[in-house]
């Protein structure tokens, strides 16, 4: 009887060491962060998310807005050419759009921006002080810059992406415009 609970801890002890085994991952691995873990948000059509209805999929979140003139959609076409290079895979993937605009982007307009990249991509705009919390929450930074008009203006915002395991564990920062390949890299090693 004490070889077979000897057998049973040594099973149970590799497979808890295979679990916490570091991934070579070509981001930055930022496991274990003690923010980054939890948000309420409405999608374009009111239905309100949380990181909780994604549990199963490995999810890309990306803070941006929709007229933003280049990191934004470049973010989000380097995510769609992700989501091709990953093929079958790509349906365990969850990408999501956090406006940081919210007097502009309306729940219309997030209907339409995310999805025109891909059409599993999904948009989530809450109200200002959503807004301002969730990126607080997440660590963003975000700061209107005026323009000509009142209502053109630009917003400097943190260009990464959070990356969380299919547990809704926070996982990797993705930094800007590094090209696909890495992030497809990882990716792959979450989604195995």
């Amino acid at each position: 009887m004490k070889s077979f609970f000897a057998i049973v801890g040594l099973v149970l002890s590799v497979c808890a060491c295979s679990q916490n085994a570091k991934l070579d991952f070509k981001n930055t691995d930022i496991t274990g962060l003690q923010y980054a873990t939890e948000f309420s948000l409405p999608d374009a059509t009111g239905k309100v998310r949380h990181l909780s209805d994604f549990k199963g999929k490995v999810v890309v979140m990306f803070f941006g807005y929709t007229q933003c003139p280049d990191v934004c959609p470049t973010t989000m076409a380097e995510l769609s050419t992700v989501m091709q290079q990953l093929g079958p895979q790509s349906d365990q993937v969850q990408v999501l759009f956090v406006s940081l605009d919210p007097e502009r982007d309306t729940k219309q307009i997030m209907a339409q921006y995310p999805p025109a990249f891909d059409k599993r991509f999904l948009g989530l705009v809450g109200s200002v002080a959503e807004t301002k919390k969730i990126a607080s929450d997440f660590k963003i930074f975000y700061e209107k810059v005026p323009g000509k008009t009142p209502g053109s203006y630009s917003i400097d915002h943190s260009a990464g992406s959070y990356v969380f395991d299919k547990e809704g564990h926070v996982r990797l920062f993705v930094r800007f415009n590094q090209g696909p390949e890495p992030i497809v890299h990882d990716l792959k090693l979450l989604l195995n």
